[in-house]
């Protein structure tokens, strides 16, 4: 199982370096940065608080989307305090607990001010909190992904289990959109139900075949 951090159009240069040092006390090394901004990376500060940690402050990479962040990960997990309907938010064990079986896992998290928005939330496939006392219940962003590193260190992944490849994010985006294309529309509470279903690469695929096969007859 393979972890990546992802982070959401960050601000500081601080928490970009405690994060680095945060992922090298918990043995995370993937990391991608979305952001428009093609300086972010060169901003100073970032290695005054990434003790010991240089080095991933070197190997983070920047994207512009969060598509291209996360298009080869099985489990895209977006992390907010925000209540949001018709989804359930899992605690930070209960995510390390389901990254042994889940696939490549993609953590996301938001920009210091404002987190995820729901555009972002709607491209994950699950949603996760960290417990907090309602009086301040938004952690620091570096103290987020140090959490979530913890739970991922405490609870390692053992011998994958034999089984079938899931699908990636990118081959269920296809699946998607083929889904919208027969439908006419936007259906996301439907492509939900496929991504809990935590569908192999080779019933992605088959669902792909028959959605275009359908959309094929329809324009005959």
């Amino acid at each position: 199982m393979t972890t990546r951090i992802v982070l959401m159009r960050p601000r500081n240069a601080d928490n970009l370096g405690a994060i680095a040092r945060a992922m090298k006390n918990f043995g995370l090394t993937d990391w991608v940065v979305v952001s428009p901004n093609p300086k972010l990376l060169e901003v100073p500060g970032m290695n005054r608080l990434a003790v010991h940690a240089g080095e991933l402050l070197e190997q983070v990479r920047r994207v512009e989307t969060l598509e291209e962040a996360v298009k080869d990960c099985a489990w895209v997990v977006g992390t907010t305090m925000r209540r949001i309907e018709g989804r359930r938010r899992l605690q930070p064990d209960a995510v390390a607990e389901r990254a042994a079986s889940a696939g490549p896992l993609a953590l996301v998290f938001g920009d210091e001010r404002s987190g995820l928005t729901n555009e972002d939330l709607a491209q994950c496939h699950d949603v996760s909190a960290i417990p907090a006392s309602e009086e301040q219940p938004s952690l620091n962003l570096a103290q987020a992904v140090l959490v979530y590193a913890y739970e991922l260190w405490r609870k390692p992944a053992g011998p994958a289990a034999p089984g079938p490849v899931l699908a990636d994010d990118g081959l269920l985006r296809q699946v998607s959109a083929s889904l919208d294309l027969v439908l006419g529309g936007p259906h996301a509470e439907l492509m939900q139900t496929l991504t809990r279903a935590k569908l192999s690469k080779k019933e992605a695929e088959h669902w792909q075949a028959a959605l275009r096969a359908v959309d094929k007859r329809r324009g005959r």
